[in-house]
């Protein structure tokens, strides 16, 4: 019975090719809105945790002053060398800290010039930012401890100053600094933030001091918390720590405040799930509408074969079996939809994953529920029109013109 229920509705369909095809726009529409929000909102997730990610493992970073806002901080006493020796030294669940200090140059190579973040800092920077070198080496004890001027550079910075050629053994100015390209640094790509990563030059630390800044201050500290350990312990513990080497008292606010890495996470990756399910839930309506045309367009076929029926009724077709015809007739149209659906929104999340530059992510649950939800919006709009189809009285039927 159902066969033959799905042979009359491919049959009603067919006679109507261009109408019925009108009647599941909505229902593709929907699926695809659907499908393709969740995909694209899935990848800027992933896309957000591997920025994250890519910023360091297990990470903490100690600034001066109290946080007030994202992105904005009271000024304080800065922070010190001893700081972070301190942190290295007394708390046991810490892998590498790296102090470090910065300030926005010019880089000048022959005739090229960029602006450029210098960063002072020493090699435990590049455990903490988990940060390879791609080529070169790292500095070596003498030259951080005599502020030798050598450089290493920022893949974005190199492609600026050097295009093509190898910057190893070359000399750069900085201000009135001098100094040699030992090493290069592997891609990073972009911050989370939208900030380009590999736009840097890092310097010893202490040549930082004697040769740019002309202080011995330490503008953040990226401590780097050993795997298996909470990083929430960590931060309470250099919390604890910093707080008895500042001298502050009981009652009193921290100067300084320790942002885990973690949280920002845990707040961006949130944000964009909130924003993937708004937009996933406002093109679901999609679904309603093509619902809506289903039971439209059901209505009036069953206006206009109402002798045929009539016919069946009259021959001994039970009302069930009519009440099955005009449903799977709705079912096959909604499932048809919601097949369209899925393959043009697998082709519109690909383009718009490459356009946006988030990675695609194929999430077959999405896909399975978007389908069964085009199904059901089938069957709850079709089965109206098809109980008015099995109900109708067959004398009435043949009569009517």
């Amino acid at each position: 019975m159902l066969w033959n229920a799905l042979i009359l509705a491919w049959r009603a369909i067919r006679r109507s090719l261009l109408r019925s095809a009108l009647t599941v726009l909505g229902v593709v529409i929907g699926v695809a809105a659907v499908i393709t929000m969740v995909t694209v909102g899935d990848g800027a997730t992933l896309q957000v945790k591997q920025q994250i990610a890519s910023l360091g493992s297990n990470l903490l970073i100690v600034r001066p002053g109290q946080r007030l806002a994202y992105g904005q901080r009271s000024t304080a006493k800065a922070l010190d060398l001893s700081d972070a020796q301190a942190i290295g030294r007394e708390l046991p669940e810490v892998a590498a800290v790296a102090p470090s200090a910065m300030e926005a140059m010019i880089a000048i190579y022959g005739n090229a010039n960029w602006s450029t973040t210098v960063y002072g800092v020493d090699n435990q920077f590049l455990i903490a930012k988990n940060w390879p070198l791609q080529a070169g080496r790292p500095f070596s004890v003498g030259e951080l401890r005599a502020g030798k001027p050598v450089c290493i550079l920022g893949a974005s910075l190199r492609k600026q100053l050097f295009g093509y050629q190898d910057p190893l053994g070359s000399k750069i100015r900085l201000g009135k600094l001098a100094c040699e390209v030992i090493g290069l640094l592997a891609v990073k790509g972009q911050s989370v933030m939208g900030t380009d990563q590999d736009d840097v030059v890092l310097v010893p630390l202490k040549t930082f001091w004697r040769r740019i800044a002309g202080n011995r201050d330490v503008t953040l500290i990226q401590v780097s918390v050993r795997t298996g350990v909470a990083t929430e312990k960590a931060q309470r513990n250099i919390e604890r720590l910093l707080r008895e080497r500042r001298r502050i008292g009981p009652g009193r606010e921290d100067d300084f405040y320790v942002m885990d890495m973690k949280e920002l996470a845990y707040t961006l990756t949130g944000t964009t799930r909130i924003l993937t399910s708004l937009l996933g839930t406002v093109a679901a309506v999609s679904l309603l509408v093509g619902g809506i045309g289903i039971m439209n367009i059901m209505l009036v076929s069953v206006t206009e074969r109402t002798r045929e029926i009539g016919i069946r009724l009259a021959i001994g077709a039970l009302e069930r079996e009519v009440l099955l015809q005009f449903l799977v007739e709705a079912v096959v149209l909604s499932a048809c939809g919601g097949l369209i659906g899925i393959l043009l929104a697998l082709a519109a999340s690909l383009g718009l994953a490459r356009l946006l530059g988030v990675p695609f992510v194929f999430n077959a649950g999405i896909v399975v529920l978007a389908f069964l939800v085009a199904v059901a919006v089938g069957v709850a709009f079709g089965y109206f029109p098809a109980r008015k189809a099995a109900r109708l009285d067959p004398i009435e039927a043949l009569r009517y013109e």
